[in-house]
């Protein structure tokens, strides 16, 4: 545990013990954690039932939107690396993604502003993002987390059927069902899932999507507000966004994707006093260098097949825009 990890899992128990409101964040490497004030304008969220971002602007102008994935071939070369140690056994499913350019006339504060999702973040000259995927909530002494994999273009005839008896995506989601079923029982006791491979449409400025999630929930000790940072230090990396077994899975990542993270596929949370609410940090935007980068991805398996991944891969470069698209 680096220090600034170990600083961050303090910080939070600390916080927690005391029953003070606070937001925290979570890179995917765990190198770049952070602890805010509840009302820091450093970042600005937007949760189910919280926000701290005021009343929301209107952005009259249309969104220009222009996307550079990377080329086929990088991805497919990626892939097959990744391909090669699944069927070695080192790893039964892996999330691979990929960063692509992207130009809009947008900035990444109207993003934040303009898009529409039950989770938004927004860390100043950083990185945006509008993810749908719960991570983690903790209320009533209960925790529950809702694992998203599983995705299939809405509009599509008959897309429910077709995603929920399509084998590789159902072995995906319950591999990641159990990953997530098995993480929360080092935090909480009778772990169970409550609902299986329900479905979820999500809106883009292209098109819908369904995204397949399940409810798997647990009891926390009488005491869990003591310790929060310890149950996310647990629980961290999430399983979705990085694969199983988990810890060969990460390392297998770090071959195959040969490009930093961050932010992407972290974690962004807050506490309220008593309940915890997350987001894993998917459809997401970064600055670098001037230009924007958008990070996606998704699952794969021993059955994936390498153009219907990076065809997904890239319809999941969008912004949800609220009543301006």
């Amino acid at each position: 545990m680096n220090d600034n990890f170990a600083h961050t899992i303090q910080r939070m128990n600390e916080l927690g013990r005391s029953r003070q409101p606070f937001a925290f964040l979570f890179d995917f490497d765990l190198k770049k954690t952070l602890v805010f004030r509840w009302d820091d304008d450093v970042i600005r969220w937007s949760v189910p039932e919280h926000s701290n971002t005021g009343q929301r602007p209107t952005i009259p102008k249309k969104l220009v939107w222009e996307t550079e994935p990377v080329p086929y071939l990088s991805y497919k070369k990626a892939f097959d690396l990744v391909q090669s140690h699944i069927y070695k056994g080192d790893s039964y499913l892996l999330n691979l993604t990929m960063p692509a350019k992207v130009t809009t006339n947008y900035t990444l504060q109207e993003i934040f502003w303009a898009s529409q999702s039950q989770y938004k973040v927004y860390l100043e000259n950083c990185f945006v993002c509008f993810s749908p995927e719960i991570f983690v909530r903790i209320a009533n002494g209960k925790i529950s987390s809702f694992p998203m994999k599983g995705t299939i273009d809405a509009d599509l005839p008959n897309a429910a059927e077709i995603l929920r008896t399509d084998k590789k995506e159902v072995a995906e989601h319950s591999t990641i069902v159990d990953l997530i079923r098995n993480d929360l029982s080092m935090v909480a006791d009778h772990v169970t899932v409550k609902r299986f491979c329900y479905l979820d449409r999500i809106k883009s400025s292209q098109a819908g999507l369904l995204q397949m999630s399940s409810e798997i929930s647990g009891t926390l000790p009488s005491d869990y507000y003591k310790h929060l940072g310890d149950i996310f230090a647990r629980l961290l990396p999430a399983g979705s966004i990085s694969g199983a077994p988990k810890k060969k899975t990460i390392e297998i990542i770090k071959k195959a994707e040969n490009y930093s993270r961050g932010y992407y596929t972290g974690i962004f949370g807050i506490f309220d006093g008593t309940d915890v609410d997350s987001c894993v940090l998917i459809r997401f935007i970064e600055q670098e260098q001037g230009q924007l980068i958008y990070k996606s991805g998704g699952g794969i398996t021993y059955q994936s097949n390498c153009e219907k991944e990076y065809d997904e891969l890239i319809k999941k470069i969008y912004v949800p825009l609220a009543g301006n698209d």
